[in-house]
């Protein structure tokens, strides 16, 4: 799992800098020629899907979520642990809705061939197929995160720091 997380981290760098490129692109074919690069805003709004969701699980995996920890560290550690188990658990069911309704989205827009209207015409699934295929590898995570913290603190003891 930690191989396909590094995989998603990767694909989201490339996208991040093939943003940056396209803009530079877009501007500098404004400035000098005085026209702009086809379905720039299009693009650059699919590339943005790859650069967040893609590192989600990464993200997850680290525990690296913004968390408002200053509550659970007054509490003892067996206690801050089930309620990270709980809100690991409530993250599974937050995303349950928003996997099923991209994966709905996804599979409206692969069979329909819907495009993007522009001068290229291009198509929507691709960045459908990558906004559900991050935030599936990002509910599997939690399940793997919530599975063995439970297990752990059922076992006596304590949640491993980076997840894994």
């Amino acid at each position: 799992m930690s191989r396909l997380e590094r995989v998603f981290v990767d694909v989201s760098a490339a996208a991040i800098i093939l943003l940056a490129l396209l803009i530079f692109a877009d501007v500098v074919a404004l400035n000098v020629f005085s026209s702009a690069v086809p379905d720039t805003i299009v693009i650059v709004r699919e590339l943005m899907v790859l650069a967040i969701v893609m590192p989600l699980a990464a993200a997850t995996a680290q525990r690296a979520h913004i968390a408002v920890e200053f509550l659970t560290q007054a509490l003892p550690p067996r206690v801050s642990g089930w309620l990270t188990v709980f809100g690991t658990l409530f993250g599974l069911m937050a995303l349950s809705p928003i996997l099923y309704s991209g994966g709905r989205d996804f599979l409206h827009q692969w069979q329909t061939g819907n495009v993007f209207y522009g001068d290229l015409n291009l198509p929507q699934w691709p960045g459908r197929l990558a906004f559900v295929l991050g935030i599936a590898l990002a509910w599997l995570r939690l399940a793997v995160m919530a599975a063995a913290d439970g297990l752990a603190l059922l076992r006596g003891g304590e949640i491993a720091p980076n997840g894994n």
